[in-house]
């Protein structure tokens, strides 16, 4: 029997730490903080000094003492913990809509997705486990910056370059019809702030029966992509939610909700690709549920379709200074892990060179998203 290949990125998450990996500190008080393993690196804080040595080789979960005696618990985050600590440029979307995402689209192995926008990659990251190294994602990015974020961040990840991705820069609603075949894609995840400007393109390549979902921030695109998609006929079965998620405090009689708790991030709506020249079914409405009038249309749907823009919808523009910041972080990320797949290592270099700066993990604030 001939030994099958590992999956891409599977030897980042089992088996002993190893240099150019994340690892996640954690002291007695709580407080997180994510580094890079590094050959002679150290990381400092005001409790000492804990060198990178002492746990490359050794396995995860362990419990490391620094210089001072202060315990850190070591472990390997995981997705969720990566995505919400890696380097962004662009707001990423939140691990609990990625999991529906996956779920509520069928992303399955093999599959050929698009996805687009790109932003920081939290979404690719997600996309690329579920369609494994048979699939093919398509992920299109307008800002070049954002792109250069998320493959430095999806190479991190995965411990180098998968083999299922692919990026292009450009406008999805364009560069979609000249890149894929007509009915060549089993599913289309749209991540922008006017998805109905994808309608035609999205309708060309989407396979019969494929499915095409939708991450929206408010109601005003909800409602307006949900009727784009309603009058052009050539999907069916839209469904419409939005995920929160509520930790609860455990302490031993002491159970009870957190006071905070991770609500509104965004809305996914969701539908199936008809056939061509089918018409969906006509469902049968109670005689009290009103149409839209004319009035309702202008009330939500800007006069100027230049209105449609991050500042609109309230959310904080993305300076070019700041995604070049990103880029720069998540390439340097991303080198310090890849410098363990050389085949040939510099005995000569600094170790001090090699330090690692500290990176705290803190939560997202969904405002930010």
């Amino acid at each position: 029997m001939t030994d099958t290949p590992s999956p891409t990125g599977v030897d980042e998450r089992r088996g002993p730490l190893r240099p150019g990996q994340r690892v996640q500190l954690k002291d007695a008080k709580g407080r997180l903080n994510t580094i890079t393993l590094t050959e002679g690196g150290q990381f400092h804080s005001y409790q000492g000094v804990l060198h990178h040595d002492d746990l490359i080789g050794g396995p995860d979960g362990v419990v490391a003492r620094n210089s001072a005696g202060h315990e850190y618990q070591v472990l390997r985050p995981l997705i969720s913990d990566f995505v919400l600590s890696m380097p962004r440029g662009a707001t990423v979307v939140y691990p609990k809509d990625s999991g529906q995402i996956v779920q509520m689209a069928d992303i399955f192995p093999g599959a050929r997705v698009v996805e687009a926008g790109v932003g920081s990659g939290g979404l690719s990251i997600s996309l690329l486990r579920a369609v494994g190294d048979a699939g093919e994602l398509h992920s299109y990015e307008r800002r070049e910056e954002f792109a250069d974020v998320a493959r430095a961040n999806v190479q991190t990840f995965f411990g180098g370059e998968h083999p299922a991705w692919q990026i292009h820069l450009g406008d999805a609603q364009e560069e979609m019809t000249t890149v894929h075949e007509p009915g060549s894609i089993d599913r289309v995840v749209l991540d922008m702030l006017a998805p109905w400007e994808c309608l035609d393109a999205v309708a060309t390549v989407l396979a019969p029966g494929g499915v095409w979902i939708n991450y929206v921030a408010t109601a005003t695109q909800l409602s307006r992509v949900a009727e784009a998609i309603r009058e052009d006929g050539r999907f069916t079965q839209t469904e419409a939610s939005e995920t929160m998620v509520r930790g609860w405090h455990l302490d031993g009689l002491a159970v009870r909700p957190d006071h905070r708790m991770v609500a509104h991030t965004g809305f996914l709506l969701v539908c199936r690709r008809l056939a061509t020249g089918q018409e969906a079914l006509a469902l049968k409405k109670r005689s009290k549920v009103s149409e839209f009038k004319a009035v309702d249309v202008e009330a939500w749907q800007p006069a100027d379709e230049s209105r449609w823009t991050p500042q609109a919808l309230g959310e904080r523009p993305v300076t070019d200074k700041k995604a070049r910041k990103a880029a720069r972080e998540a390439a340097s990320m991303e080198q310090k892990g890849a410098r363990r797949h050389l085949a040939d290592v510099d005995p000569g270099e600094d170790p001090a060179a090699a330090a690692d700066p500290i990176v705290p993990v803190e939560p997202v604030d969904p405002a930010d998203l």
